[in-house]
């Protein structure tokens, strides 16, 4: 495969809808990659298994998704410890 380089297991990639229609808008998400998928695929695409993950750092749900490669971005690091608890207090987690 040509393109962007791939993530690997433990990367948090941010996912839009540069990466697939299916992540446009308001359905953006985070993903903590578990496995890139090795199967040969239409150009410049790719099968990657993963963690959604919240705003506080939350893995919520295991996903598999084909995504353009050149649409992968690296994504912010999520918040720390100390500021999960703190969000958390204040009563801002998730339900």
């Amino acid at each position: 495969m040509s393109g962007p380089h791939l993530p690997k297991p433990g990367d948090l990639v941010a996912l839009d809808g540069r990466a697939s229609p299916q992540f446009g808008g308001n359905r953006a998400l985070l993903l903590r990659i578990a496995s890139v998928a090795n199967a040969l695929t239409t150009d410049d695409w790719v099968w990657l298994t993963g963690y959604v993950i919240d705003a506080l750092g939350d893995a919520v749900a295991k996903r598999e998704v084909f995504v353009h490669r050149a649409g992968i971005r690296p994504a912010p690091p999520p918040l720390t410890r100390a500021a999960r608890k703190t969000a958390r207090a204040k009563g801002t987690s998730r339900v």
